[in-house]
């Protein structure tokens, strides 16, 4: 049995318990709160050495990586172009879904900046470009694609025949070949409504029946509309 003078001697003990438990969530809340607004903070004081990023541009990209890496180690990033005084800043999750909560959630803290454009995820371009890897470069007519249906009965199946494609260089061959989706479809969708990509040489027997590079955004959204009528 517990005394009187016992049991006061424990509630004590549990108020400083909850206290310290408290005060241990609070700031735990405040940290995990205010990593997106360290980061765009430190992003506004170092906006002018960013915009002109080519100055120095090895020290800005490691920096950039380092800071974007306190948030999340998946989390990358893309400069556009300079036009009309202004420049695109895109955050990526680098093609890990798991990391999409992350990207969202460092967009929706972003600062008002007159010469940035803040864009979330790897966005579609108008304009297929050629992709480099290392050193290897494949041009957009050096891409070709099929579409199928995929296992997953809510995604794509998409197989890509890449020009001089050989098992031996597979993992390059795989890391163009996102790079390719991702500017034709988008980082999102290719994440969100893809499934198995299949990877061919041009000597393949299914090669005859490929589809140009240009129409894949076309039948892509056709597919996907198919599936997610509500999707946008």
């Amino acid at each position: 049995m517990i005394n009187r003078k016992s049991w006061q001697k424990m509630k004590k003990i549990l108020r400083i318990c909850i206290i310290g438990v408290s005060i241990m969530s609070l700031f735990s809340c405040f940290n995990s709160r205010n990593k997106e607004e360290v980061f765009w903070t430190w992003f506004k004081k170092n906006s002018s050495r960013l915009f002109h990023f080519e100055n120095e541009q090895e020290e800005i990209f490691n920096e950039l990586a380092f800071q974007l890496g306190k948030i999340n180690q998946d989390l990358t990033f893309e400069f556009g172009p300079i036009q009309n005084g202004k420049r695109e800043f895109i955050i990526s999750a680098g093609g890990i879904k798991a990391s999409f909560p992350a990207v969202e959630k460092l967009y929706s803290a972003k600062p008002e900046i007159a010469e940035w454009e803040f864009i979330k995820f790897r966005p579609r371009r108008d304009t297929i470009h050629t992709v480099q890897f290392h050193e290897k470069k494949i041009e957009p007519k050096e891409i070709r694609f099929l579409l199928f249906n995929d296992d997953e009965r809510d995604k794509i199946g998409i197989l890509l025949f890449l020009n001089g494609y050989n098992e031996f260089e597979s993992d390059m061959y795989h890391q163009i070949a996102y790079l390719f989706l991702d500017q034709i479809i988008g980082e999102y969708d290719v994440e969100t409504y893809i499934g198995a990509i299949e990877i061919q040489g041009f000597d393949s027997n299914y090669f005859n029946q490929s589809i140009q590079i240009d129409n894949l955004v076309t039948m892509f959204d056709r597919e996907k509309m198919k599936l997610h009528p509500a999707s946008p």
